[in-house]
Formats: structure tokens, sequence, C-alpha cells
């Protein structure tokens, strides 16, 4: 059997598929249970194990539940998406990668199912605690770095939802109705950076239909555009329960249906092939790229695998401490003195909300909790209240215990956050409030002790407008793994100084965020309506007021910048800044790139991230930061010619520590891509004006005049500035029948051809 298994390994994928039945290649395109491939042992031909990440490998025990929640192996649970991606932070995430990819290696898994870079388009949807942001820049570059580092040990990544699945309402049916600019610059860009840059071994197909069809037979998404555009190499694999038929979704490109149908499926593409519906080939195509993945996790499996618990966990708490995002900091507050006077209010401190509830849910090998490890590192007694119960309710008795405590220190560590029974997978928030029985705790503590410094828990952002400006200082802790405990204990004493900034913005309320009327939809459907203006791109397009910006984050030390220059060339734009550490403390600075180009040809938002970097400088250190744009992130969609397009002109460019925080500006001449849109007889005056054949042609005609009777059009269009305002969208075609026109209507039809190249 072994020389058997090894022919199957070594031999090419096609040669495998080849020796294999028609009832062999149609098993291989599904689970064999919930976790598990298909194996064909006649050919020696071994399943894989896939397991969920993906901040952890849930790999659940022989008998345990189905999903694995109830009991799973113990691994380490590192801090979700939520959490990484304020990091900003590639190196730091491409090591969590590395750590995930020895301990499925461990457990003899091939595929973890991860990372998540949907967008966050609302702040109410239950899954935003496994995606990295509202931006596709950060969710792409942070993204890649997570596969990267988890195939660097022989792991596949699996990455997921594609695409579109931007909430957990009706997600097993809901159409995703978005215009081609938004759904190509805003929902794929992540996708296709990860996929480019990173090459995935397998991708996840969402539940959701987009504009109308299911994800997981769409061959627009799972080929096209996935595969002949992007490059894409490896298997799509549906999400768990997304197949809605299987013939078509194999057609479309999607091929491994997870979990197993118990063969139903499989007969139905033996029969569809018996009966000539199904080509054979297609069923051939996917049996081999099934039989590739196989190749590979064997290939790469290591028997003698294993991973160091203490330095996993060790890892995890600096990566959670790297997360954790200082929101404000008034009178220096923050960082607490180890001999302070110092309460701890709140049972999140004792008992820690560390994960998101649903598939992703770890069972950690260890799990700090704050108040232990504030205790370890304070030198005085640091007195406890619990405040209000595990599930959020208070009672006068929790209350006035608190009060009491608070009353006796100088400093409360107050610690809220939103029940994990609040977001979940599964369902979507209700709102963004923190339970009232904390906000109302809050106010009794405020009341006996102002200096309140508020430690937040939290999948998704919550509203910060109802007590942000009467506490001193606000933590936001996020979700951050089974050591989270421990790092927000270094950043509230300064062991480490927070570096960590916002991958999405906290709105003063609700009704400000751009999804707000369209969210959830109805009926099936939810629409798009906010277009390109997503996050930060919306609120700082309609000048918003917000809590926090995107890209926001405090520190213990002080950051200035000095003049940024900028550089175009082929690859893209280089942006050189210094930077200095004006501060007593060593610390870290995300520097940020944002992008603007006045009277561009498209609708734009003011500013848009193109890069950034994360720079670490000791006290009074400065250095100069190059950072790099891709020209390709420079592209728009062009609808006109369904292809990317970067336009020409004068780009202003903006530095800064947020998208409301531009330090320095600066401004550079970048070539555009040369475009020239179909023209008809319905293209204006003004479009064959700026066509690059037609332009001369027609400017050159009107400036001769009109040769015979009557006004003359051409030329009184060219001489009166308003005029040809006011002309320019006229379709050419009705204005070649006007007297007085240099051009008729049969000379502007022969135009239009040499224009499209159809002519001499």
């Amino acid at each position: 059997m072994t020389d058997t298994i090894n022919t199957a390994v070594e031999a090419s994928a096609a040669e495998v598929v080849a020796g294999l039945t028609l009832e062999e290649k149609a098993s291989l395109t599904s689970g064999a249970d919930f976790w598990t491939t298909k194996a064909v042992d006649r050919v020696g031909l071994p399943s894989i194990l896939m397991t969920d990440g993906p901040h952890g490998v849930r790999l659940q025990r022989a008998d345990s539940d189905h999903l694995g929640i109830g009991d799973s192996v113990p691994a380490t649970c590192f801090p979700p998406a939520v959490a990484l991606g304020s990091s900003f932070d590639a190196e730091l995430l491409e090591r969590v990668g590395t750590a995930l990819g020895e301990e499925a290696q461990a457990e003899g898994v091939g595929v973890l199912l991860g990372p998540g870079i949907n967008i966050k388009r609302s702040p109410l949807c239950g899954r935003n605690f496994e995606y990295l942001s509202e931006d596709p820049i950060v969710s792409g570059v942070l993204g890649s770095a997570l596969v990267r580092g988890l195939q660097s040990q022989g792991v596949g990544a699996s990455l997921k939802h594609f695409a579109a699945n931007n909430q957990e309402a009706d997600r097993m049916r809901v159409s995703a109705d978005i215009d081609e600019r938004p759904l190509r610059e805003i929902y794929l860009r992540g996708f296709q950076r990860v996929v480019e840059d990173a090459q995935p071994w397998t991708v996840m197909c969402s539940y959701n239909r987009l504009n109308g069809v299911y994800t997981s037979e769409d061959p627009w998404l799972l080929t096209k555009v996935l595969r002949d555009e992007w490059g894409f190499e490896g298997l799509v694999v549906s999400d768990w329960g997304a197949v809605n038929d299987r013939v078509t979704g194999l057609v479309a490109g999607m091929d491994l249906e997870m979990p197993a149908s118990g063969g139903r499926t499989d007969a139905q593409l033996v029969a569809a092939v018996q009966g000539g519906s199904l080509d054979e080939s297609v069923l051939d195509l996917g049996a081999r790229r099934n039989v590739e993945l196989v190749q590979k996790v064997v290939r790469n499996a290591k028997a003698d695998a294993a991973y160091d618990v203490d330095a996993h966990h060790a890892l995890a708490r600096e990566v959670a401490a790297a997360s954790i995002v200082l929101l404000k900091n008034e009178g220096g507050v923050l960082p607490v003195s180890s001999d302070a006077s110092v309460a701890v209010i709140g049972e999140l401190a004792r008992t820690p909300r560390y994960q998101g509830a649903g598939s992703s849910q770890i069972n950690p090998t260890k799990l700090d909790n704050a108040l232990d490890e504030i205790r370890t590192l304070a030198d005085a007694e640091v007195p406890f209240a619990a405040g209000y119960a595990a599930d959020a309710t208070t009672s006068a008795e929790l209350t006035a215990e608190a009060v009491a405590v608070a009353s006796a220190a100088s400093t409360v560590l107050l610690f809220l956050g939103v029940p994990a029974e609040q977001e979940s997978e599964g369902f979507d928030r209700d709102d963004l409030e923190l339970p009232a029985g904390q906000t109302e705790l809050l106010d009794a503590v405020l009341a006996a002790n102002a200096n309140v410094v508020v430690v937040l828990s939290n999948g998704g952002v919550v509203r910060l407008s109802g007590f942000a400006d009467r506490v001193p200082a606000i933590v936001e802790g996020w979700l951050l793994g089974q050591a989270g405990g421990g790092a927000v204990a270094d950043v509230l004493y300064g062991i480490v100084n927070p570096s960590a900034r916002l991958t999405e913005t906290v709105p003063v309320r609700l009704a400000d965020s751009p999804a707000y009327l369209d969210f959830p939809g109805e009926f099936g459907h939810v629409r798009y309506g906010e277009g390109l203006f997503v996050g930060y791109r919306w609120y700082d397009a309609r000048a918003l007021e917000v809590s926090y910006p995107f890209g926001h984050g405090l520190s213990y030390t002080s950051f200035s910048y000095a003049d940024a220059s900028v550089s175009s060339d082929a690859s893209g734009l280089t942006v050189r800044v210094t930077v200095t550490n004006t501060g007593d403390r060593d610390g870290a600075e995300i520097v940020q790139v944002y992008t603007s180009l006045a009277g561009s040809v498209v609708v734009r938002a003011p500013r848009e991230l193109k890069a950034f970097a994360k720079v670490a400088l000791a006290a009074g250190e400065s250095r100069e930061v190059a950072v790099h744009v891709r020209r390709e992130d420079l592209a728009y969609w062009d609808t006109r010619v369904d292809r990317w397009v970067v336009e020409g002109g004068e780009y202003t460019v903006e530095v800064g520590a947020s998208s409301r925080d531009i330090r320095s500006v600066a401004s550079v001449a970048v070539e555009g891509d040369a475009v020239s849109a179909p023209l008809s007889m319905n293209s204006s005056i003004g479009e064959l004006i700026a066509h690059p054949v037609a332009g001369p042609i027609i400017m050159q005609a009107f400036s001769a005049g009109n040769q015979g009777d009557g006004p003359d059009v051409g030329g009184a269009l060219l001489a009166d500035p308003s005029m040809f305002k006011m002309m320019a969208s006229f379709p050419i075609g009705r204005l070649a029948s006007f007297p007085g026109m240099p051009v008729g209507a049969e000379q502007v039809e022969q135009l239009i051809a040499v224009s499209n190249g159809q002519g001499a």
C-alpha cells in the first residue's frame, strides 16, 4: 500500500485522474464527512483533513459534536482578525501564520480555513470580529501575510469568504447587489491582492448570492475573475453547506463541496455526465484540482511536527499587545505606575471575552485574565469589584460594591464590553450600544471617581459618544485571544507602548454609518447603495463627525513628520518622509499614505489609503521612511472598457497618522494608461473631443466653420465656453443633423468607425 500511495502522490494529478473511474472522479469533489476529503483506496490516494481557523486550530476530538466547538483539541487562541488588523504589522501577522502552520502540522491538519478578509461594510455585521478592516488595501496586505506564514509550514490556507459576505442576516440566500466599480475596487480588491501575492492553496466561496447568482455557481466570479484574471492556481471549496446546485457549481469552477453529502451529489455528477449534460472533461478538471491539493498536503506533511506551547502563548501575548488601540489618554493618565493606587472593576477583567462565537471558537491551551496579570505587575494591592454579572446585567449590590472600591482608589480601570450572545457568526448585532447595565455602572463609578480608564472588549465597534468626553482614557482591547489579559496589563502599565491603529471608523451614531439605510436588505436582496463610499471614504466625503477616525491610535510617546516627497515610476509611487520620535519613550508609528486626484473623470473619495508602514523608533530617533504605493493600487475600474485604468494627472499624496490627521502633503504627476472607450452615435461631443483619434479631427472641422448656408454651430461652440459646456454632453448623432454643423451624420459615422479601429 505504501508504494501505491507514493505513486498516487508522486505521479502527476492528470495521470492519477486518468486512472480513475467516473464514480471515483465524482467522489473526489465532495467530502467524506464533516472535515475530511474522500480517499480513493484503489489507487492509494489518501484523504486530507481540513479544519477551522482563522486564529487557531479548531480540531474536534473524535467523540465531540460535529462542529467541534464543545470539545476540540487545545490550541493557541491567537487574537482574532479584528485585533490583528489593528496592528498594521504584516511581519507580525506572518509570524502568527507560521505559528498556526506549526500547530496545524502537529495535529495532522492539511488546510486551515482562513484567513477571512471580507470588508466591514456595516459595523453591525455579526462576524466583523473575523475580518481585518473596512479598507481593501489593509485587508489584502495583512491577509497575504497570514497566508504566507501559514503556507510556509506546508499547510494550505483557505481565503474566505469569496465574495461580498458582509452580513449574517439571511446569509445563506441573500443577494449582495453591487455595482461594478465598488465590487472591483472595494469588495474584490483585497482578495485579488492575496491571490496574486500569496497564492492560497484554496479559496472558499461564500453562502450568499452576488448580483443574483450564488457564488458557489458563478462562473464569472470563480473562473473569469479568480482564475483567468488573477491567475489563481488552487482549489475552490464551498463554505460548509453553501452548495445550491452541484452540477452548476462544478461547471462554474467550484471544485470541492463540503461537508459530505452522503454520495447524493456525487451521483448527480455521474448522472449528468452519463446523460450528456455535463462534459466529463469538466469533472476531470475538478477532480484534478482535488488530487493536486491532496498531493500538496501529503508532500508537505511532517510526521514529527510539534510546537512549543509556551512560546506560542508568548507570541499570542506579544501580538495582542501590538493590537490594542489607545483611543484617548487625556492628561497622561496612562500608563499607570506600579505603585499607583488602582482599582479594577468589571467582570470582564476576571472572566475575559477573548474570541468570537461560532465556527472559529478555539479551546485555548492557556487563558490569562487581566485582573491576575495586573496584580502581578502592581506593587500595591489591587482591589476588585465585578460591577456586573457575566451576562452584563447589574444590581444595586454590585453597583454599590463597585462605587466603594472606586472611591478608595486614585485610578479606576473599568472593563466594559459586548457579551458573546450579542455578536456571533449566524446573526448580526441590533445596535452599537454597550449593555445598559454597564453604562449605568460607568455613570455610578464616574460620580465616585472621575479618573476612570475604560478598557473595552468587543468584536465590533461600539458607540463611544455617550461617554468618551467624560472619561480621561479609553483603551480599545477588542478580542485579544488567550494571552489578552497579560497584553492588556502590559499596555496599561507601560511595559508595552501601544502602537495599534483603528482599521475601521468609530461613528458617533449608527445612523451615520454608510450602509445604515441599506442593511440588511429585504426579500432576499441587499442593495449596496453607498457604492464606493465604505468606511472612512463615506465619513470623509460627507464631512461627518466621527468619534474616532480610521487609522487613529495614540502612543505613550509622540511623533513628528518632516516634509514628505514623492516620486513616480513604472512601478508606482515612492513616498519618503522623515519621522521623529519626539517623546521620551521608545515607540512605533504607523505611517499611512493616502492619495486623491482633483478633477478626476470618475467619482472618488476625498482620500484613499494606498500603503502603510510600521516604523519602530527609539526616544529621540529620526528615520527616513520610504513607503511604496503600487501603480495598480492607483487604478480605478473603468466600466467602459471593463479593465483597470490608472488615470493620468497631478495626484495629491497625504501622509498622516489617520485619515483625519494628515501631517504632510506632496503632489506628483502620474502618467496615465491609454484608454479609448468605444464611440457611437450616442457618444457626446465632449467624449469625441476627448478621444485621441476623433478629438483632433472634429476640432479641426469645428475650427473650419460652416461652409454652407445657416449658422456656424461648430464655430459658436468653440467661441463660447458656456455654450460648449452646455453642449458637451449632447449626443453627436443628434447634433450632426442640426443646420450649420460642419460635419454630417455620414461623416460622423465614418469618424466613429475609424476611431474604433474599424476603418482606414
